[in-house]
């Protein structure tokens, strides 16, 4: 049985990913609402998922680099997050 096609996130152009984690983010909440609107049409939605798909992807390889970096700076051990 064939699987249910996946976008293809590396396809997306440098140009076409935001500057930072926030602007993607921002984008991502966006498209989100408009997605949850129902208002959409159904090419419009496909596509909007498509989007969110590459932004959600963009901002979970961010958050792993500042992990791996915190990683680094912990002496190879990742510790919990006190929150302060």
């Amino acid at each position: 049985m064939p699987k249910a096609a996946q976008p293809v996130i590396a396809d997306a152009a440098p140009a076409d990913l935001p500057a930072t984690y926030e602007a993607a983010l921002s984008e991502l909440e966006n498209l989100v609402g408009q997605l949850e609107s129902g208002q959409m049409p159904l090419d419009q939605l496909l596509t909007g998922y498509q989007r969110g798909a590459v932004l959600l992807a963009f901002c979970r390889d961010k958050l792993k680099a500042v992990e791996d970096q915190i990683q680094v700076l912990d002496g190879g051990q990742l510790k919990p997050w006190s929150g302060a």
